[in-house]
This record gives C-alpha cells, sequence and structure tokens, in this order.
C-alpha cells in the first residue's frame, strides 16, 4: 500500500462538489471532515445532518476515484466514518 494523506482525499471530495466542514461562530457547518489515521489510511467523517447517506455519496465518489473505502461504525452506537486506503 502506498502513503495516502488526508489533504489528497480533502482534495477528490472538493473536485467532486462536496462540502467540507467548517467550524465558524461556535459551531460546525455541515460537511465532510478527514483525519489522518497513520502513513496509509484516512477517516472521512460528515458533520451535520444525513450523516449515513453523506457517508455513503463520499465513498461514492473516493472509489470512483480509485480508493479503497470501508464504511464503519465507531463502537457503541458511534458515528459512522470511512477509512479509505489505496489499493
Amino acid at each position: 500500500m502506498q502513503r495516502l494523506k488526508a489533504r489528497t482525499i480533502d482534495q477528490a471530495l472538493a473536485a467532486d462538489g462536496h462540502s467540507s466542514s467548517e467550524f465558524a461562530a461556535g459551531d460546525w457547518d455541515p460537511g465532510y471532515r478527514t483525519a489522518q489515521s497513520g502513513p496509509r489510511r484516512v477517516l472521512v467523517f460528515h458533520d451535520g445532518p444525513g450523516e449515513e447517506q453523506r457517508i455513503t455519496a463520499y465513498g461514492a465518489t473516493l472509489q470512483e476515484t480509485g480508493y479503497t473505502v470501508q464504511h464503519e461504525q465507531q463502537e457503541h452506537g458511534g458515528r459512522h466514518r470511512l477509512v479509505v486506503t489505496r489499493p
């Protein structure tokens, strides 16, 4: 597997028209947020309503771009997220 940076995933999602989550005026605007999870893994979350639908849409975009995507749910009923790697 190759190295992968959260910034690269941000760029792929933005290029497909997805909006990133922004913290402004004491609150989060809805959108995706990425987090580096090691040199070869990036996590993708959705902040705001429609979490499952948006996560699914982000996953489809990234798979079409050639990334390997796994859907996960954090333990104990936590948030949905994507784990993104390169094949």
